[in-house]
């Protein structure tokens, strides 16, 4: 899958498609996701299409770090203050299913173990 591959978060990015956006910096924007897997449910993604994280590199450590410290930043404004969890799926076996790279912030709810 081609980092510049065209996808829905690609038009929520460019605000084509509507999202529920609870946060957005220069880097990243985070919305409330469609089909919910918990009380709270938020997707934050990079504003620079990388399909998953096997395919981030080392040019994308600042970017990667920016991206749990927004994930951080929305859970505290979300008033997760219970805990909360942070998944990123990569790749088929990974459950991925938009090839934009993004992290599921799930809380508002004891979260089991294991997860899948």
């Amino acid at each position: 899958m081609s980092a510049a591959a065209e996808t829905i978060f690609s038009k929520i990015i460019r605000k084509e498609i509507p999202a529920d956006i609870v946060y957005e910096d220069n880097l990243a924007i985070a919305f409330k996701d469609v089909n919910p897997q918990a009380p709270v449910h938020i997707l934050v993604i990079p504003k620079e299409p990388i399909a998953q994280l096997a395919d981030a590199e080392s040019k994308d450590h600042a970017l990667m770090g920016h991206l749990l410290l927004t994930a951080k930043r929305v859970a505290e404004q979300a008033g997760l203050d219970n805990g909360y969890r942070v998944v990123i799926n990569s790749g088929v076996d990974g459950g991925q299913t938009v090839y934009h790279l993004h992290l599921h912030i799930l809380g508002g709810r004891a979260m089991a173990w294991p997860p899948g």
